[in-house]
This record gives structure tokens, C-alpha cells and sequence, in this order.
């Protein structure tokens, strides 16, 4: 039939067909006609071809005046482009479609709707290919309308996606690229609309787009119509997920953050007469505190987001959407991730501000750097000449319309927006950093006014007044010698740990529960445990909202934990992640929500109720219970091994047998999936019994404060007396060779986490003598660390083979 060359549905394209329909059409008619059989839902729909679009411009004598005015656009400054443009789309605008179109987009339209029950709507979006270059990449230059309803709709639609060809910034972007504009043709792409008005909407990524980091997918979605995620005009619920637990058939959600959707796109009602009827209103409360997506849902979208990168062999951008009507999911678009796909980043260059003052605004962190410069607020690219180069550009949302501008800029700074907005993506493909949805910042900042702005803080960025003053540290990867001695981290905020797994190490030597206790969940293991009996009502009021979501108060806390972990394990693996169990003091422990009632007053809490003594009391054991649980998730739920524990401050050989004993009731069983149980060494009964402890446990870490602490007799909060606190004392260094030699004895491996390895060439040396399986550092000490202990080897392999040791130790 005559039609069939302007219009062909999906399952007559595929991705070799890109000169016919353009990229997202060919890539849309992919996912139909190869994910469908898969199981994967993708809205049915068809094209129009690069030939329906040459005849609209040939029947209606277009080429020669589009030409001639073209050619009178300003070279360098685009001066008169506006008013070309708009010439240019007049043209379009007041042409008439070919019968031959309009009469193929009409019989395809009523196939398409023949095959629903109820009336359907149907998405319009701008697929543009370069008939001598198919692979060219025109995305966000074109326009895409929503709800069109009925032929005369579609028919409007499809002649404004051929207008919108001449839009500014799609001039620009053709003759800043060298493309013949008359060279470019447009496909429209026609596909049912998904009801997510009625429902959510989002994109993910395949692995995670601020690092390129292949173990995480990252999701965003929002109440209502896709357009809100895709243009950044909210702040979308943000979910990861671990990408080899889908393929082993773990449970793959390991981090979920709520975003305050405040609008919600919606369908128009009643539509316009104009084609595209929608409309953005505000969230109801209820749904801005409610996640978009269900765990099972996302779990399956990340099955889907695997299948469709293994279908393409490479990490992929994703749009989904769910139907209001039906709770379908569907995949909507799949295109290839360009930012880190293929790079494999051998430099780090680190921020580090060494001076803070109060924030003016927070928001999403993009990129990792920190940059001090004059604010512009810039409402529309028609100011964009207020920006200079090197201006932080501070403004409300951004679209394609603002690319020449944002190139101008040192850093973005949003009001709305997630880190899959249009600032996010152009921040990343400019190599800048940004910080989005901040909500306030055009409030709170002032045009002229200089500031600083970090987003080396990890997921959170900040901005704050007056230049502040930084470090900066280039790490050559390549060029860093690695010693055999495994060099690990010390890591405090799960934030971080994207940006701190592309360190040279081995793994975390010590993730400290503390922080994710104090920060995230901020109450009492007990408090929750025993809500009923808790006293304080402003404790109890706090509580309620925090845990408002959840079915108990105790699941708040497990969840929460077993997230932090589980985001830190994924952000590493398979690499070693060593979780130490909670060691709050009790008067750290009494400034939780709730904590007050639960604590006893100690005088000297270092020396007190802490660490194994407290899993087993009856005062805190539902707390452990807690612990445990959020653990056993992390390593059986998600099937992230690599995750150990570790028990601080066992002051006895019963002590420990009764904490193993316990975990394994509360479903931690000592090698079930190859669990390791490590203990501190921090005590000097750990020293003096560390055979004795080897039979417990599986391996040791060094706490070298508290063990220095604890052999001189040292308060080491006590500032009178802490001139004498010294790891290099030599009664420290006996007790530190001793047990390092007990435990290689036994077979067991034992570490070190510290400062003075970093900081005393002479103290690395020591232990990397003394044969010590591991080294932890925090990440601002971790080069000179890693400086410290290739020289200490070094040395040691130039000595004869039975070097001394640098202290004799008795036997």
C-alpha cells in the first residue's frame, strides 16, 4: 500500500532502521519487537519516515526559503537567530500536510487504537536523523506532546514535531555541529500513552551515573507524567539497586531516598482543543510522603533494566512508566548511556574544604568538586548574557534551551530537579559539578553575591557564603605502586562510598554503625523496641514522624541500617567490607531519641557499658537483635557477602563465645555464606589471649587508640595527661608485634586501622615487618599511607632474608 512508505509500525522497524525513523523511533521499535517475547512490557505504536517528512517540505516548496533563510543566520553570536527561527517555523507552521501523510498517520492511528477496548491517547515526540550521518544524536533538541487525542490532534502534533525541527536551539546545535539543516530529516514517533497520570513515572540509569560505577542501576520517578523526571521539575524518590543480585536472584534494592515530588503532571481536564492537554498541580502531602514505587516493583524494573542492557551490550538510559488503570509497568525508551560508557577513569582529582561555615542552601551533589565564584541568578536564557565565564549560576529549573549559557558556567546550582534532570546531564557531559534541588537557592542566594560551593561532601551538596578556602589532591592511578600489604578504608558516611570505591584499595577495614545510627536513624535501638514505655513525649512525637511509614518501629531501624550497609557493600564488591557493630559509649548512646531512659550514668563510659558487654545484657539485647537483623539482610537478602563483622571491645574469651552465640540466634551464623566474625584487638586481654580468641573468632583488628590507651593507663580524653599518649611507646609497639604474631600463628588475618601509619613512615614500617595482614586508613590519609607502606616493603626486601625485627620481642 501507498501509505506504508510515510508511516510503519514498531514491529515493521528495528535499530538498523535509524536513516528511515531516527534514533528513538528505531530504538523504541527494538525494545517492541526483541523485549516483548521477554516478558518486558512496551507500549505498541508506529512511525512516520524520513520520506513523509521530505514530501511535506517538497509539496509545500519549503526547501529554497528554508534555505535562503537559514543562510542569514549570524555566525559567532547568533545575533538575529531568534527572529530567523521564527520565520523559519512560520513557514512550517502555515504549510499543509500531504494527503498521502495525513492519510497514512490516519489508517496507522486507527490499527493502533483497534486494538484497545476504550479510547486511547497517544504520546507525539520528534525522532530527527541526518540522512548522510544515521548515527547522529539530536535528543532534547525537538519536541515531544502528551494526550492527543483523536486524528485531528495527531495530526496537529505531527506537523508541530516538523516545525519544531527549526527551533532555536536546534539551528544552533546543527550548525555548531556542521550538519546541513536540509540534510535533516524528522520522524514522529506515535505510541499509546502509558496512564501514568494516573500513577509514576521516571528514568534509570544502568549503572550509576555520577562514577559510571557498573555494580549500581539507579532509578528515579515521580507522581504523575514522565516529563517532570525527564525536564528535572521535580525531586524525584531516588532508589539503587544492586546489579549482580538481580542476576542472582537476591534481592536487589539496597538504598531507597524519598524526594518531595511537589507537582504532579496530569492529563488535562477537560483536554485542550490544542494537541498535548496537560497540566502540572501540586502534590497532595500524603503522596509527596509516599515512595512512587513499591520494593516489588522496583525489583522488577531492575530485572527489565538488566535484560535491556544485556540486550544492547551496554549500559543504558531508561525511561519506565506505570499505567494508573491497570498497574502495568512499561518501558517507555531506552537509550545508550554516553557519559561514562567506555571511559575507565585512571585520574581523581579530590576536594577537600578545610573550612565551613552555615550552609545557604543543600540540595543533590553532581560531580565532586568545589569551586568559589560570583552568583548570577538568571531566570530564562534570554539573560544568559549576565552569566561570565566563571559565574556560578544559580536559577529555579534548566532545559536544552539554556546549553550555550550553562557552558559558561562554573558550577549550576537548581531549585528543582534530580540527578537525572537536564542541569544533572549537562553538569556531567560538561565535566562540572552542580547542585540540584536545592528547593530554596534563588531565595536564599543573592545575585552578585560570592560564594562556595562543594560537592566533594558526597551525596549532599552544599553552598555556602564567601569564598571559602580548600584542598586539592590529583591522584594518578596509574602511576600509584600498590604494596602486598592490603591497604583498606575507614569509612564513616555511606554517602561517600561511590566516590571512595575508586580508591586503590582493597576494600573497608572498618565501616563504622556509629555514624549511620547517629545520622540517618537518630533513636534508640530500645526507644523503638519499647516504644510503649517510652516517657518523653517529645522523644515519642519525633519518633511517630519518623517512622510514620513504616509497619513497626523496629522495622524503621533494621530497614534504614541494612540500606546504609547494604549501599556501602554494593558500592565495593566484591571487595571486603568489614562492619563493626555499634560501640557508642553510654552517654553518646543517651543523646539518641529516646536514649535518656535506657542509659545508666557512668562515671568513665570509655571503660563501661560498651561494646560486646551490651549485646548480651538484658538491657540491650532486643537492641542487638536489631543489629543483626539489618546485617542478615544485607548479606542473605541481597546475597552481599562480602560484608564481615566485627565485634569491638571483647573484654573476655566467654564474652565473645557468648556474642557469636547470639548473632547465630539472631540469625548470623558464623560461616553460613562464608561469614567471618572478626574481633578489636583493643584491650590488652586481647594481646595476652589472642590464641584464645583466635578459636573464636575469624580474624583481628587493631584498635590502636584504645589499645594505647589502655596499655599506658591513659584517659585519652583527659587533656592534662595526653602528651603521653603514643602508639610508638614501646610498650604499644611489643603489644602490637605480639598479637600480630599470635595471629599469623593461628592463621588468622589481622589489620590495623589508625592514623600514625600514615602519619610515622617509621610505624608502617614496623608492622609491615611485623607481617600485618592489612592496613586501614581514612581517605585524606590513604596515599601517604600507601607511600609509607611500598617503602617499608621496599626497605624490607633490600635487608638480607632473615631481616631482624625492629624491636626483639619475647617469645
Amino acid at each position: 500500500m501507498a501509505h506504508e512508505a510515510y508511516a510503519l509500525f514498531f514491529r515493521d522497524l528495528a535499530n538498523d532502521k535509524v536513516a528511515l525513523v531516527g534514533g528513538k523511533n528505531a530504538s523504541l521499535s527494538e525494545m517492541f519487537n526483541r523485549l516483548t517475547p521477554q516478558g518486558i512490557q512496551v507500549p505498541n505504536g508506529f512511525a512516520t519516515t524520513a520520506a513523509a517528512y521530505w514530501l511535506f517540505l517538497d509539496e509545500n516548496h519549503l526547501r529554497e526559503p528554508l534555505a535562503a533563510l537559514l543562510a542569514q543566520v549570524e555566525a559567532g553570536d547568533f545575533g538575529n537567530l531568534q527572529q530567523v527561527g521564527a520565520q523559519a517555523r512560520a513557514l512550517l507552521q502555515a504549510a499543509r500536510l500531504p494527503a498521502p501523510v495525513a492519510t497514512a498517520i490516519c489508517q496507522a492511528y486507527q490499527e493502533l487504537r483497534a486494538g484497545y477496548p476504550v479510547e486511547i491517547q497517544v504520546a507525539v515526540r520528534s525522532s530527527a536523523t541526518a540522512e548522510d550521518l544515521p548515527t547522529a544524536s539530536f535528543a532534547g533538541q525537538h519536541d515531544s506532546f502528551l494526550n492527543v487525542r483523536g486524528e485531528q490532534e495527531l495530526l496537529q502534533a505531527c506537523q508541530r514535531c516538523f516545525v519544531s525541527l527549526f527551533n532555536d536551539r536546534a539551528i544552533k546545535y546543527r550548525l555548531q555541529h556542521g550538519f546541513d539543516h536540509l540534510r535533516v530529516a524528522l520522524s514522529v514517533g506515535v505510541q499509546t500513552m502509558v496512564r501514568s497520570d494516573l500513577a509514576s513515572a521516571g528514568v534509570a540509569f544502568t549503572i550509576e551515573p555520577e562514577t559510571g560505577h557498573e555494580n549500581l542501576m539507579y532509578l528515579t520517578g515521580s507522581w504523575g507524567l514522565g516529563e517532570n523526571v525527564v525536564q528535572g521539575a521535580v525531586n524525584p524518590d531516588e532508589f539503587y539497586l544492586f546489579k549482580p543480585a538481580v542476576r542472582s536472584g537476591n534481592q536487589a534494592l539496597v538504598s531507597r531516598k524519598l524526594g518531595d515530588k511537589a507537582k504532579t503532571m496530569v492529563y488535562a481536564q477537560p483536554a485542550g482543543a490544542e494537541a498535548g492537554g496537560i497540566e502540572n498541580t501540586d502534590t497532595p502531602a500524603e503522596k509527596r510522603a509516599t515512595f512512587v514505587l513499591t520494593d516489588a516493583e522496583v525489583e522488577q524494573l531492575g530485572r527489565w533494566f538488566v535484560q535491556i542492557e544485556d540486550h544492547y551490550g551496554m549500559p543504558m538510559d531508561i525511561e519506565w512508566a506505570k499505567d494508573g488503570l491497570t498497574n502495568t509497568l512499561y518501558i517507555v525508551q531506552a537509550r545508550p548511556e554516553t557519559i561514562h560508557h567506555g571511559s575507565k577513569a585512571l585520574r581523581l582529582h579530590e576536594y577537600h574544604l578545610t573550612q565551613k561555615g552555615p550552609a545557604l542552601a543543600t540540595g543533590k551533589a553532581v560531580g565532586s568538586q568545589i569551586a568559589a565564584g560570583i552568583a548570577r541568578l538568571i531566570a530564562s536564557p534570554a539573560e544568559g548574557h549576565r552569566l561570565q565565564p566563571g559565574d556560578i549560576l544559580v536559577t529555579d529549573i534548566t532545559s536544552p534551551d539554556w546549553n550555550t549559557v550553562l557552558k559558561k558556567a562554573a558550577v549550576i546550582v537548581t531549585n528543582k530537579g534530580g540527578r537525572t534532570s537536564h542541569a544533572a546531564i549537562v553538569a556531567r557531559e560538561l565535566g562540572l559539578s552542580a547542585v540540584v534541588g536545592t528547593l530554596n537557592a534563588t531565595d536564599r542566594i543573592q545575585d552578585g553575591q560570592r560564594i562556595t560551593v562543594s560537592c566533594a561532601e558526597g551525596d549532599e551538596g552544599q553552598v555556602f557564603a564567601g569564598e571559602l578556602s580548600w584542598q586539592e589532591t590529583d591522584l594518578d592511578l596509574a602511576q600509584v605502586a600498590l604494596p602486598r600489604t592490603s591497604p583498606l578504608l575507614i569509612l564513616a558516611d555511606p554517602d561517600r562510598a561511590l566516590q571512595l570505591a575508586r580508591y586503590p584499595s582493597q576494600g573497608v577495614g572498618l565501616m563504622r554503625m556509629e555514624f549511620v545510627i547517629n545520622n540517618t536513624i537518630r533513636v534508640h535501638p530500645m526507644a523503638l523496641v519499647a516504644f510503649d514505655t517510652l516517657q518523653d513525649a517529645a522523644a515519642r512525637q519525633e519518633i511517630e514522624q519518623l517512622t510514620a511509614h513504616y509497619p513497626s518501629k523496629p522495622e524503621y531501624f533494621v530497614d534504614k541500617l541494612a540500606q546504609a550497609i547494604g549501599f556501602v557493600a554494593a558500592a565495593f564488591y566484591p571487595r571486603e567490607v568489614i562492619v563493626r557493630l555499634s560501640d557508642f559509649k553510654t552517654n553518646e548512646y543517651a543523646n539518641l531519641l529516646g536514649g535518656r531512659q535506657f542509659e545508666p550514668t557512668e562515671e568513665n563510659p570509655m571503660l563501661g557499658f560498651r561494646g560486646a558487654s551490651r549485646y548480651y545484657s538484658p538491657q540491650y539485647r532486643e537492641g542487638f537483635r536489631l543489629e543483626c537483623e539489618a546485617l542478615r539482610r544485607v548479606r542473605l537478602n541481597m546475597g552481599l557477602t562480602n560484608v564481615k563483622v566485627m565485634v569491638p571491645f571483647c573484654r573476655t574469651v566467654a564474652e565473645g563465645r557468648q556474642v557469636v552465640a547470639l548473632m547465630e540466634e539472631f540469625g548470623l551464623k558464623r560461616g553460613e555464606q562464608g561469614l567471618q566474625v572478626y574481633v578489636m584487638a583493643e584491650i590488652p586481654s586481647n594481646v595476652i589471649l589472642a590464641e584464645e580468641f583466635a578459636a573464636v573468632f575469624d580474624g583481628f583488628s587493631i584498635g590502636s587508640n584504645d589499645l594505647t590507651q589502655l596499655t599506658l593507663g591513659i584517659d585519652r580524653d583527659s587533656a592534662i595527661v595526653s602528651h603521653l599518649f603514643d602508639e610508638n611507646n614501646e610498650a604499644v609497639l611489643r603489644m602490637l608485634a605480639q598479637v600480630i604474631r599470635t595471629a599469623r600463628a593461628c592463621g588468622r588475618p589481622i589489620g590495623l586501622c589508625g592514623q600514625a601509619p600514615s602519619d610515622y613512615p617509621a610505624f608502617a614500617r614496623f608492622l609491615v615487618e611485623q607481617g600485618i595482614s592489612s592496613i586501614s586508613f581514612t581517605p585524606d590519609a590513604l596515599l601517604k599511607g600507601l607511600d609509607n607502606m611500598v617503602q617499608a616493603e621496599q626497605d624490607l626486601a633490600r635487608q638480607a632474608p632473615t631481616a631482624e625485627a625492629v624491636l626483639a620481642v619475647p617469645a
